[in-house]
């Protein structure tokens, strides 16, 4: 990291004194707040250099905010994070859209003040008594809906300890999804009380918008390992992007992944299915610094506008259409990988 944007409290803390430890030589500027930082945040000009600001620079923050959210899809609950941002730079990412030209990892601090709220909201949902699509047993909380917790593993032990605290509620779960593969991670012994949901595409597509993440190959053959080491391993297949020959490249993805699986971890298998949805203000930061992702993601013969449960407005497939495309998704998923328990698919 070549500059570090932090907050002034972030010294209190002994995870910030660590992480500014690792970055002897980066440039350290205070500023009031890790959500608008001049210069950064709403600097239409960075559009050009995504990447780089990705590459060089890290936000440093206390997290004001404890709560947790329903949700009832991927999780029970959505968490307060420890980070947000992301080093990687996939074009469909929503987070952005939240922050303006530039999406640098922001990572929190009073990971103990998150752990210790985390703890007492499981304690007080006691057992878990209706089975749902979500789990059977267990409350199940997204940590990681706004970053990639395998990438912020490479900057903390944050992630370590989000690990280490579910692996003690034995009525909860943890669960992220992840485009990384951190193989530091298997020594984290989460003994069941993780779910890793590894992102998965078409090769060709993830060469073009899943930019920074490792290769789709490296996903599939870790998924084996991280089910020995102790995780839940689901995977995530999304967004699913329909182009000419879409249905042909995810029927070879799925004899892919069917090929690599060991029994065990097909035994636990399940997965989740998201469609595209993309926003227009992406759009613009996109065509600015990967134009050619914009040629698969704004296809706006076959999109129409929707409003999102926040609140925002984006563009999904048309009403209909994507009914259609999910019935032929799961259909194709049924034939290759039957024992793949389809969690939920909109």
């Amino acid at each position: 990291m070549n500059r570090i944007y932090l907050e002034p409290r972030v010294r209190e803390y002994a995870r910030g004194r660590e992480i500014l430890a690792r970055f002897p030589h980066a440039e350290l500027v205070e500023v009031a707040s890790h959500w608008n930082i001049p210069g950064l945040h709403g600097n239409e000009g960075l559009a050009r250099d995504w990447v780089r600001v990705k590459r060089e620079t890290l936000v440093l923050g206390v997290r004001k905010t404890l709560a947790v959210r329903p949700n009832g899809r991927s999780a029970d609950f959505i968490a307060p994070g420890v980070a947000n941002g992301c080093a990687m730079s996939c074009a469909y990412c929503y987070v952005p859209r939240r922050k303006g030209y530039a999406n640098p990892i922001t990572t929190f601090v009073n990971v103990e003040e998150v752990t210790a709220f985390l703890a007492r909201h499981a304690r007080a949902q006691g057992e878990k008594t209706v089975p749902d699509q979500v789990d059977p047993r267990a409350w199940v909380y997204d940590v990681g809906e706004n970053s990639d917790l395998s990438v912020d593993a490479l900057l903390s032990d944050n992630v370590r300890d989000l690990v280490t605290l579910f692996r003690g509620l034995p009525n909860a779960k943890a669960s992220f999804a992840t485009k990384f593969v951190n193989r530091d991670l298997l020594d984290y012994d989460p003994r069941g009380r993780t779910r890793i949901r590894f992102s998965l595409m078409p090769r060709s597509v993830a060469r073009v918008v899943d930019v920074r993440t490792s290769p789709i190959r490296e996903r599939i053959a870790a998924v084996n390992d991280f089910v020995e080491a102790g995780y839940e391993v689901h995977l995530n297949f999304s967004p699913v992007i329909v182009y000419d020959g879409w249905r042909r490249d995810y029927a070879a993805l799925f004899e892919e992944v069917d090929d690599a699986l060991s029994d065990a971890a097909k035994a636990q298998l399940a997965c989740e299915v998201i469609f595209l949805t993309h926003h227009e203000g992406l759009h613009d930061v996109n065509l600015r610094w990967h134009p050619r992702a914009e040629d698969l993601l704004w296809v706006p013969r076959v999109q129409e506008e929707k409003r999102s449960q926040q609140g925002g407005t984006a563009v999904r497939y048309r009403t209909g259409m994507k009914g259609q495309m999910v019935r032929v998704f799961r259909d194709l998923l049924t034939e290759r990988m039957p024992y793949c328990r389809v969690r939920y698919a909109f």
